[in-house]
């Protein structure tokens, strides 16, 4: 009973610190959930003086690409707000120091860190993440530890905590290297060519290619009953089998532009700055939404051509494919038949993109951000 009340005595007097994790909503959001169901017990093992409690809030603001946010002033604000002691804003926008990636940066003065979560990369990103997420609790209370308005047992406090946490070897490449932007500030940024590749990848990430196409419904329905069509029509048969690969490929790539350009365009997926604040990150948004767009459409085909094989192969009987092409078949018309079909299925798809709301396509394309975006761009065109 003795060791009970000594424990939960213990317990009273150990100092709280609570941490807020501000997100943008959509794929930020889910990995600050993560966070805050790990990082509390590694903290404990690292610091177990210490009673760590970590706080979600999602906020559109985090992730707003056409207007000009500053985020640790955001961040700070909700910090006051929520009476956190540190706050960590994890947004999907891309932060850059000249033509230079930032992955995060830290404003110790404010109790506030920003992370760039596409910064990180495609692959792994929740431990990558949590592992920056660490640098930057590492970085904020290392460099408070040292501001003068702190009590002694608070500072004593904050020092084994810090020299804990610099036992974390794990951060490699995609979290970069500090630079001290000036006494208070922190940058972490990367070399420039492969730090913005690993950016793009990131955003696409974000973005969620292989969602795109299941979200159009419209498209979709399009697409498979062009498939059915062009499967069930000799003359398309025939066409095919007279087509040579080259103007099939030309056919295909060409109605991968109509649907790619039909979606970008005719959905202002394009986005336009005319503040240069906010020009490079628009330019990085435009690129990542074009590879997002590219790999859905992509994806589409591909799965277009795999079932259309399947069925043509299933459903045309060689006699009766070799009666209307007047000659012996094998798995290539099949193939070429399937070409064709897909090729204008993803045609008929363009048409039932063209008929999609702006919004369902964002929402397909984004997520979140699909709602978010349009009063930004309506301010940027007035």
């Amino acid at each position: 009973m003795g060791t009970d009340e000594a424990t939960q005595r213990e317990r009273q007097t150990r100092p709280e610190l609570v941490v807020g994790l501000l997100a943008a909503p959509g794929l930020s959001s889910d990995v600050a959930q993560d966070l805050a169901a790990q990082l509390p017990g590694v903290m404990r093992q690292r610091a177990p003086d210490v009673d760590w409690r970590f706080e979600v809030r999602s906020d559109p603001l985090v992730g707003a690409a056409g207007i000009d946010v500053d985020l640790v002033q955001l961040s700070r604000e909700r910090l006051l707000e929520e009476g956190w002691q540190l706050a960590i804003c994890l947004t999907d926008l891309p932060l850059r120091v000249g033509r230079r990636p930032v992955t995060a940066y830290v404003t110790a003065s404010l109790g506030v860190g920003v992370l760039s979560v596409p910064a990180l990369g495609a692959l792994d990103i929740e431990a990558r993440v949590r592992t920056a997420a660490l640098r930057v609790l590492e970085q904020l209370l290392s460099r408070q530890d040292g501001r003068r308005d702190r009590a002694p047992a608070d500072r004593g406090g904050r020092t084994r905590i810090r020299l804990r946490l610099r036992h974390i070897q794990e951060l490699a490449s995609p979290m970069g290297h500090p630079h001290v932007a000036d006494r208070e500030v922190v940058q972490y940024v990367t070399a420039a060519a492969p730090g913005t590749l690993r950016l793009v990848l990131g955003m696409v990430r974000a973005n969620r290619p292989w969602r795109l196409i299941i979200g159009l419904s419209r498209a979709l329905v399009a697409a498979l009953g062009t498939a059915a069509f062009g499967l069930t029509s000799p003359p398309i048969w025939r066409i095919a089998d007279a087509m040579g690969w080259p103007r099939l490929l030309a056919l295909a790539v060409g109605a991968l532009l109509s649907i790619g350009l039909t979606l970008i365009f005719s959905h202002r997926l394009w986005e336009h700055s005319r503040s240069r604040a906010t020009r490079d990150r628009v330019a990085l948004i435009n690129l990542s939404t074009t590879m997002t767009v590219a790999l859905g459409v992509l994806t589409m085909f591909a799965a277009m051509l795999c079932i259309t094989t399947i069925c043509d192969t299933a459903v045309l009987l060689p006699p009766v494919l070799e009666h209307e092409l007047a000659h012996e078949v094998g798995f290539g018309q099949y193939v070429r038949i399937a070409w064709l079909v897909s090729s204008m299925a993803t045609l008929g798809g363009a048409l039932g993109a063209a008929l999609e709301s702006d919004i369902t396509v964002r929402e397909a394309t984004y997520g979140y951000r699909a709602a978010d975006d349009a009063p930004a761009q309506d301010q940027q065109a007035e």
